[in-house]
Order: structure tokens, then sequence, then C-alpha cells
């Protein structure tokens, strides 16, 4: 293997490996380094969250060459419907009222990331090592130098942290953040239920935080499913996930609204705390940090991986278009560009919420006020339909 690349990434999750796929279609020579066992990662024990792609996210998927295969288990999103504690539907987002075939797909974590890794496999120009630990990096002027664990040592003109929330990059060029704990957790799991979900995605919010409904695609044995993301406020030992199994099934199908039908867990039921994660700066010297190892979110909107496909698509805009991929110029651009719309997002589901997630009479009354005075606004319906199918620069 030569040493020297155009782009070294570390972290090699669903924006690193789409990162890398990309860049090594536009001709750079890239390297991405991932701790991490592949066959691990695309366990439902690994990550047995799911995520949605927005109709926006799908066209970096398609840049990166694994949409196609990611799209035969995905299921779309033809219908949002918005309430508050279980009331009847406030909003409705319809996909046909933007001329959209959907807002989105729902599938699996590990069902992405198989994808990728089979892609990574065969991509010329890519090469994939994992796993593989890195155990330094340094920077100067001309190059950044990466060391591994095994003795090998690499080189690049751009290094990339895409390696979440938690980020070694980031930490090592000493980049600080801001942010906070929400005092929540979601809680994750995969749902059967009686009735097909019809394409619909509900989004209930409560006062102890959001309960999402996301449709899936139905097993090989033709049950419906749907993926849920529960939060809870408080102390872990009244979580939902220390009840007995009929005290857990009772509260579920409460939960869910009656079209449903009968609901029943179907998967393993996992829990991630949330927290508010924003780096003060993306860029170092030849260096730049993507998705969660720069801004980590509330999961509210469903756009955490969206935004970093969206960081993903404006660094592979700038670095196809250069012989330098770390040139200051093209960092100082990245940043700009990206800043701009992470800080609204950030902002945006923060206040979304804090605003949901409490049941004081005033604010509850005015928030049901404002969902209903959006679905008769036809100018601000689209705008809020067109954010969540991610179709914006």
């Amino acid at each position: 293997m030569s040493n020297h690349f155009d782009v070294i990434i570390i972290g090699g999750g669903m924006a690193g490996l789409p990162l890398a796929l990309c860049l090594a279609k536009t001709g750079k020579k890239v390297v991405c380094i991932d701790r991490d066992d592949p066959h691990k990662q695309a366990t439902e024990k690994f990550d047995g969250r799911t995520v949605a792609i927005s109709a926006g996210g799908s066209e970096i998927m398609t840049m990166a060459g694994v949409w196609e295969d990611i799209l035969k288990d995905a299921c779309p999103i033809k219908e949002i419907k918005i309430s508050d504690n279980g009331s009847d539907s406030l909003l409705n987002f319809l996909s046909d009222e933007v001329n959209g075939d959907h807002f989105g797909h729902i599938i699996e974590n590990r069902l992405v990331r198989r994808a990728l890794f089979e892609a990574a496999k065969n991509q010329e120009n890519l090469t994939h090592l994992a796993p593989q630990s890195v155990e330094k990096f340094e920077t100067s002027s001309d190059q950044v130098e990466v060391s591994l664990s095994n003795g090998d040592i690499l080189t690049a003109n751009l290094l990339v942290g895409a390696d979440g929330r938690f980020s070694w990059v980031r930490d090592q060029a000493e980049i600080r953040t801001r942010g906070w704990e929400y005092n929540q957790r979601a809680l994750i799991c995969i749902v059967a239920h009686e009735h097909p979900h019809n394409n619909i995605a509900i989004e209930d919010f409560r006062s102890a935080g959001p309960f999402a409904i996301l449709p899936m695609i139905d097993d090989d044995k033709n049950n419906h499913r749907s993926s849920i993301v529960w939060t809870e406020h408080g102390v872990k030992r009244k979580s939902a996930k220390n009840l007995s199994d009929d005290e857990f099934q009772k509260t579920l199908q409460n939960l869910f609204p009656d079209f449903y039908g009968k609901v029943k867990r179907a998967g393993p039921l996992q829990s991630y705390p949330l927290g508010l994660i924003h780096a003060e700066k993306y860029t170092g010297q030849r260096l730049a940090l993507i998705s969660d190892a720069a801004h980590a979110i509330h999961p509210i909107a469903g756009q955490g991986l969206n935004i970093g496909l969206r960081d993903v698509k404006k660094l592979v805009e700038l670095i196809s278009h250069s012989d330098d991929a770390g040139n200051e110029a093209l960092l100082k651009e990245y940043e700009r560009a990206r800043k701009i719309d992470n800080t609204a997002m950030i902002f945006a589901t923060d206040t979304l919420n804090r605003l949901f997630s409490n049941n004081i009479t005033p604010i509850r009354m005015a928030r049901r006020f404002g969902l209903k005075t959006v679905s008769k606004l036809p100018i601000a319906k689209k705008f809020f339909m067109k954010q969540a199918m991610g179709l914006r620069d």
C-alpha cells in the first residue's frame, strides 16, 4: 500500500464512508480508517437503530453509489402526522402537496452500513482499513501524518474526522465544543403491528419528550413493522426499559394510535442518552470535521445524519475541484457554508425539544395553536415540508 493519499478519513460510519466513496469516484486517492470490525457493525446488536434518510440525503448516497442497494430495504415516508400528547393529529404533511413521491426513507442502520462496506470493497482509489486504530496524527503546513497502531505511517493533504460525537480527532486537535445534556434518553426498538402503517410517520410531542413511530418495510414473514424513538426524561431507574414484559407491552400499546391494531416489540430495546454537541470550529490546519464530530443534535426532527451528509456534499464539491484537498481557503469555505446550515438546524431542534418536552398549560396551548396555524398557511406548511425532505443547499 502506498502511504500517501489526498484525504485520510478517520471514522468509517454512515458519513465517513459516503465521503470516502464520493471522493474516490472523483479520482481522489482516499483511505478510510475505522477502529470497529465491519462484520460487527452490520449487526443489530452493534446498532439497532433506524435512520431517516431524506430526499436530499439520498442524493449523496446516490453519489456514493450505494442508494440502489439501500433502497430495496428502505420504506418511503409519504405522510407525517404531528400530534400533542396523544391528541388527534394537529398537523399533517403529505408529500403530494410538494410534488414529491416521499419525504424520505426509513432503514435500519446496520443495512446502510452493510451497503457501504460492500461498496468500499471494490471502489477504485479507496482503501478501507477496518478494524484499525490510529495512535496519533500530526499536521504541518504542507501535509498531515497519521501513525497507525500496526506501525504504518500514512500521509495526506487533508485529515477528516468522521468519528462521531465523542470524536477523538476533535479532541486531539484541541477543538472545543459547546453543548449540554438534555436529561433525556431515547429508547429504540422495532415494533410489529397488526395493520399496515400506510407509509405514515408519527411524531407525538409528549411532556417527557417526543414519541416517534417510523414506518419500515415488512419483514420476510410479511409482518408489518415500524421503529420507535421513545424519548424519556428523568432518572434511569424510572425508564420504561425497566418495566416487565407485560407492563412494557401495555404501555407501548397505549402509545400507538388505534389504526395500527395490536402491537408488540419485535427487536432488542436499546437506550441512548441525548445531548447537544457543537464544535466551535469545523476545521484546523489541514483538518476538517464532519457530521457528529462537528455537530450532534437532538433526534426530534430526524435530521442528524442528513445534515452530516450535507457536510459530505459540500466537502466533495470543494475537494473535487482542487489540487490540494487541505488548502486553507478550501477549509474556510467549507466551514463558512456548513456552519450556517448546521447552526440553524441546531437552533431549530433545540427549540422544538424545549417547547414540546413539557406540559406547562400556557406553552401547551400556544404550541397547539401554532401547529394548527401552520396547517392553515400553505406557504408555511410547504416550507416545513421542504425542510423535512432535506431539499436545500
